[in-house]
């Protein structure tokens, strides 16, 4: 720290591009990653590892992890601002793993949304953390490789992590050969190219190794000296600093819990509001509908009972007009029975007149009849046609005053959101008084998570297996990388990292080191 940065060993032109990356991994990410700031970084650290394939992480997993990236970056799925084609520009998946299958950017993205739908409520940092545990547990995460010799020559590879030293073949970064744990080694040194390791137990003898330049010598040492420290840190009580910071990121970790639970309260009324407000004016659209529809059904009914008035009227005057004419006919028929015909053959015309007669009275009377009947049918239908009318008065009248107290609830509904407490956060004071109940409450909550963790990570591992057998017909076998088939392998053996790495230490100190002298 008290050397420049120009002083170090740089690249000379400008200008000059530096990362800032964290050089120990932690053990348990959501146990020593205090800060929502660290944690924030470490995420963007190991995400670019895993994106640039410097961590080897299955396509499954890979899936996954992308999933909660997208989480972490947009917030909650939203199907309407989410729309296709919206990851089109995101780098979240490893090419070796794209490549690796027969699969189109929009099959990738379908998979992927379909998991960052489940991840709805989840915080960013929560998002980021869900990450990282998972992260974590990928073979190559925290080793740091250096090409070595033991003293036969063989070449093989020192993988230096947070938990010890690992000898890996070369062809072969996932599983180690041999494991020694922070707590078996005693001394660490080194002279010229050669590295002593020498082991808790005295009563073993000291194993070495040859590194490629004495300037990695100085950086194996520095790792060693760093994680083994860490190591047995993590393996004491906290110092009274740090049990301070936890603390206060518990104390914060439940403020923002109990914020965001305000915050989703908040929002669940005001979408109940907006809801209500909604399908109150549906309902005020729908009895506007109905109103218009029974004003032209009053209107027709007008229209009609008018038209028969007007057709009852005609016919009741031609009714009289035939009557008026059956009439005359009557008394014509009496005046010509009345005049003398004093010839044969004016009696007979006369006779032949008066049947015609007969006959033209006869049907001016069945026509008569006809029309009064058909004009008493038509009042009866004026009569119905006003009754239509007066019904749909009714109804209009009905409706006008059921609109009138929608309005009037409607008016009410709409300024609820008003109502509620804001969004807006800015200049809004927050304070929380942490008591006994709180934090039993608390505490309460966090056994809840989990237990709900538990049987999340069994529900994720049955996704997971779903997931790799649904894209397995596309995969290309001939693009396999070597990382790949290895870990095919040991999943079918059912290796994990952990359970390898305990499986190894259960062997003594001293059958390792003999082991590591003859490979």
């Amino acid at each position: 720290m008290d050397k420049k940065v120009l002083d170090h060993d740089v690249p000379t032109e400008e200008p000059v591009t530096f990362h800032f990356l964290a050089k120990f991994y932690p053990e348990n990410a959501e146990e020593e990653l205090v800060q929502e700031i660290t944690q924030h970084l470490f995420f963007l650290q190991v995400k670019k590892q895993i994106l640039d394939e410097k961590i080897y992480c299955p396509p499954e997993a890979s899936v996954l992890l992308a999933s909660y990236a997208v989480q972490a970056k947009y917030g909650d799925y939203d199907p309407n601002v989410h729309k296709r084609g919206f990851l089109a520009q995101e780098e979240l998946l490893p090419k070796r793993v794209i490549n690796l299958y027969q699969m189109t950017p929009e099959m990738w993205e379908e998979r992927i949304t379909a998991w960052y739908a489940e991840h709805r409520g989840r915080a960013r940092d929560e998002a980021e953390m869900e990450y990282l545990k998972i992260a974590q547990d990928l073979e190559m995460y925290g080793v740091n490789y250096f090409a070595i010799r033991n003293k036969k020559g063989t070449e093989l590879l020192l993988g230096v992590d947070a938990l010890g030293l690992h000898i890996y073949d070369p062809d072969n970064r996932l599983t180690p050969k041999i494991s020694f744990p922070w707590n078996e080694i005693r001394n660490i040194s080194y002279s010229d190219k050669e590295f002593t390791i020498k082991p808790l137990d005295k009563k073993i003898d000291v194993f070495k190794f040859n590194s490629s330049k004495l300037r990695v010598n100085k950086l194996i040492l520095q790792l060693c000296i760093g994680n083994h420290d860490l190591f047995m840190r993590r393996r004491k009580a906290d110092s009274l600093e740090v049990q301070q910071m936890k603390a206060q990121a518990r104390e914060e970790k439940a403020r923002k819990q109990m914020e965001r639970q305000r915050l989703a309260r908040e929002k669940k009324m005001r979408e109940e509001a907006e809801r209500t407000r909604d399908e109150l004016e549906r309902r005020l659209m729908q009895l506007k509908e109905e109103a218009t529809m029974a004003n032209e059904a009053l209107m027709r009914s007008e229209e009609t009972a008018d038209l028969l008035a007007e057709k009852a009227q005609i016919t009741e005057e031609e009714a009289k007009l035939l009557a008026q004419k059956a009439a005359e006919a009557e008394q014509e028929m009496q005046r010509i029975k009345a005049t003398a015909i004093r010839t044969e053959e004016e009696k007979r015309l006369m006779e032949q007149k008066v049947l015609e007669a007969e006959m033209l009275a006869l049907k001016m009377a069945e026509e008569s009849e006809r029309r009064a009947k058909e004009a008493d049918q038509l009042k009866q239908d004026l009569q119905e046609a006003r009754e239509s009318e007066r019904r749909a008065k009714q109804k209009l009248l009905e409706i006008t005053s059921k609109s009138s107290y929608t309005q009037s609830m409607n008016s009410s509904t709409t300024a609820l959101p008003t109502d509620l407490p804001s969004f807006n956060l800015i200049n809004e004071s927050l304070s929380f008084d942490f008591k006994d109940t709180d934090m039993k409450r608390l505490s309460m909550e966090i056994e809840k998570e989990k237990v709900e963790y538990m049987e999340k990570s069994k529900h994720l591992q049955e996704q997971l297996n779903e997931l790799k057998t649904e894209i397995e017909a596309l995969k290309l076998k001939e693009r396999e990388t070597a990382l790949d088939i290895l870990h095919n392998e040991n999943a079918s053996r059912g290796n994990s990292k952990h359970n390898t790495i305990k499986k190894l230490t259960l062997q003594s100190t001293k059958s390792r080191v003999a082991f590591f002298e003859e490979l």
